[in-house]
């Protein structure tokens, strides 16, 4: 069965806060949790952001996921450890050309009204994705057709190879609505699912507070050992920090290590999640359409040998993270641990470059400034400004990334992907993180090649020369992998990775 990894997307406010802002947090509610050796059967989680709409169609799968993800199932799923597991699929398999994929759906999955989940209704749900705006619609661009020959097998016509195809599937993009109702305007706040939970309408506030009861008769409710989940958005970190200090968490992340201390002091187990995020450059014009220079492979090269990256990580966010020169993380199997040598920090090497590039004199760029780019501000101005590069900044809205052909080049704390999610964003031609649509024929080559690899052990070489080929290119200038800490009281574990999605899963019963 063919398997890839999965890791988790995530874009933050600040600094560390950056990696732990779109974390999880959970925090006493209103039924509070069982204390001393009884385990747990309750828990209110909160996090910044309300789910804008629990129709599949518009799911988002960042924090959002810890609602949806608990009311509905999707085809295939990501464990804790970012390994693709059979969900409402019990198994998938690609034709030897990678232009079908047959889906066999389990027999014992019904919708909370009771209805067996049948290949109807992933037939509704994915045909109606795939012609409806919204953010899941991309992700099935793939796919041409939606065949159900029987009632518990899906067959997707695809128009061209998509590597991507089972990682969406585990996003929202492979939700399952219930057929009789998916275009009922309740899908979009009282959806019905086939999850583990239903959502509680009547002591929901939407915007607020969503709470979630589980279902006793869900095919894999051993997976779920709380009975009632509370989800609260919260925007304000401080509050949650602080009611965490006060043992009204459950269970939380730590921005710091003092933080992580003081919790730790009162009682809490810490436990360390690496490779969360990344975060550093994108040099987005790599053919020199706004900054000419960029166009030059050793003006690219220069700019990465001009960051002390240890010393930055120290600096900037206490050492939580570690350097790195490439975009795919340790736990990704296009990672490959010489690259994390590329790029020494060197500016006497990076001036030469620009000489030999024919820039002796340096030259001048402008790269958008917002709040994600804040903290890292003044050192990325005195890097490039000590091998003769002079930023000038150029405010932007908060929720401005700087993903349009207006700059060269921005900052970015980015995706800890699957390799195939990755490679579409930074290299595809209609990547969000390749706003020029710049496009290489060796790239190209590559990405050709993975497209049609259905084999997930031979893709994992094919990502990692697209990893070694977009490094020596230095089409990004990758500072660190960041990473964040989990407080968790008595009787609770985290289990996730930097790789786990945000789901429900992350969290268990210790000793269970």
């Amino acid at each position: 069965m063919p398997q890839l990894r999965f890791y988790r997307a995530a874009i933050g406010s600040a600094a560390i806060a950056l990696a732990a802002s779109l974390s999880l947090t959970a925090c006493g509610g209103d039924e509070p949790s069982s204390s001393g050796d009884a385990a747990p059967t309750t828990l209110t989680f909160g996090v910044q952001a309300a789910p804008n709409s629990m129709d599949p169609a518009q799911l988002h799968d960042g924090q959002q996921r810890y609602v949806w993800g608990a009311v509905y199932d999707t085809l295939i799923y990501s464990d804790n450890a970012g390994v693709l597991q059979p969900g409402a699929a019990k198994s998938w398999e690609f034709s030897p050309d990678a232009r079908s994929l047959t889906l066999k759906l389990r027999d014992d999955m019904k919708f909370s009204d009771g209805d067996p989940v049948t290949s109807k209704a992933v037939k509704t749900s994915l045909e109606r994705t795939m012609t409806t705006a919204g953010p899941q619609q991309s992700n099935l661009s793939a796919v041409a057709s939606v065949d159900a020959p029987d009632d518990h097998t899906v067959v997707l016509g695809l128009s061209r190879p998509d590597p991507n195809l089972l990682v969406a599937l585990s996003y929202g993009a492979g939700a399952i609505g219930d057929p009789d109702t998916i275009n009922d305007a309740r899908t979009a706040l009282d959806p019905v699912g086939s999850g583990p939970y239903i959502l509680d309408r009547s002591a929901t506030v939407d915007g607020t507070k969503y709470v979630l009861k589980r279902r006793d008769d869900y095919w894999n409710v051993k997976a779920y050992p709380f009975k009632t989940v509370t989800v609260r958005v919260i925007p304000d970190r401080t509050a949650l920090f602080n009611a965490l200090l006060t043992k009204e968490l459950d269970a939380g992340t730590t921005v710091d290590a003092a933080q992580s201390k003081q919790v730790e002091s009162n009682g809490f187990t810490i436990t360390r999640v690496e490779d969360v995020t990344t975060a550093g450059i994108v040099i987005a014009d790599r053919a020199g359409q706004v900054a000419k220079p960029l166009a030059n492979v050793k003006v690219r090269q220069a700019i990465n040998h001009a960051f002390d990256r240890k010393k930055m990580l120290e600096a900037l966010v206490s050492g939580k993270g570690r350097p790195t020169e490439q975009i795919f993380n340790k736990l990704s199997p296009a990672y490959d641990a010489e690259l994390d040598n590329a790029y020494s920090f060197d500016p006497e090497k990076a001036r030469n470059l620009l000489k030999e590039a024919g820039y002796p004199d340096g030259f001048s760029l402008t790269m958008p400034a917002n709040v994600v780019v804040q903290p890292y501000q003044a050192s990325i101005t005195q890097a490039l400004a000590d091998i003769g590069i002079k930023v000038e900044w150029e405010p932007v809205p908060a929720q401005s990334s700087g993903q349009t052909t207006k700059w060269g080049m921005y900052f970015n704390v980015g995706s800890t992907a699957a390799p195939s999610r990755t490679t579409a964003l930074y290299f595809g031609k209609s990547g969000s993180q390749n706003p020029f649509r710049y496009e290489d024929p060796k790239m190209n080559e590559l990405l050709t090649k993975v497209a049609a690899e259905t084999d997930a052990t031979r893709a994992g070489e094919i990502y990692k020369e697209i990893n070694n080929y977009a490094t020596d290119n230095a089409w990004l200038a990758p500072f660190f992998s960041l990473e964040t800490n989990w407080a968790t009281k008595s009787g609770l574990e985290y289990r996730g990775t930097g790789s786990a999605v945000p789901d429900l899963r992350v969290f268990g019963v210790a000793g269970q």
